[in-house]
């Protein structure tokens, strides 16, 4: 629970800075973000590079991890389906669509837009804004409820990127290689999907 309200506050601290302008503008480019993400993955290759257990651990992981990507997507679709009985002026497809990407934000609302028009797209970019940002606040909540792989498969597509360090803090770093592996997978698959469901 502390981990989390670390990260909230450095969340919201974040977002006040941005909302009140207080924060150099030059700095906040794609270049200043990328360096920051290098920088955390940077930090968690060293810490599994110095545990000899790391490796021996990721071993013992069960083979049927490998279909855990899959198992997401289904899940994901699921809730849209769900969720879409519920939303009476967007259609099932576009449920899907916007679903589909898994936490890609940036990817799927451009993708999206273009198909679907502004205001799709806008719940594009929000919805799956909000997914990631659940998984890196409660990844140490869903790993004590749901066990270890529950923070990748909540995480999604972010798994091999911006969620990736709490992952491996939360559920081990033997669980590292499954959550770069998963979140490939689903980065490969958002563009294929969210241009499918659109196209429908």
């Amino acid at each position: 629970m502390k981990g989390s309200l670390i990260i909230l506050s450095f969340f919201a601290t974040g977002l006040l800075l941005g909302i009140f302008r207080l924060f150099p503008p030059e700095v906040l480019n794609y270049e200043f973000d990328f360096y920051v993400l290098c920088a955390l993955m940077f930090s968690v290759g060293l810490s599994i590079g110095n545990d000899p257990n790391s490796f021996r651990q990721f071993r013992r992981l069960n083979v049927r991890l490998i279909f855990l990507p899959l198992m997401t997507i289904l899940g994901t679709f699921l809730g849209a389906i769900v969720v879409s009985f519920f939303i009476l002026n967007h259609t099932l497809t576009e449920c899907l669509a916007v679903s589909s990407g898994f936490g890609y934000y940036s990817l799927s609302s451009i993708l999206i837009t273009q198909c679907n028009g502004i205001e799709l797209g806008t719940i594009a970019l929000l919805s799956n804004i909000i997914r990631e940002v659940i998984t890196l606040l409660f990844a140490p909540w869903l790993v004590r409820y749901f066990g270890n792989l529950a923070p990748i498969s909540a995480g999604g597509a972010t798994t091999m990127d911006t969620t990736f360090p709490i992952i491996v803090r939360t559920s081990g770093k033997e669980y590292s290689v499954v959550s770069i592996y998963h979140g490939f997978v689903l980065d490969l698959s958002v563009p294929f999907l969210v241009t499918l469901f659109c196209s429908l």
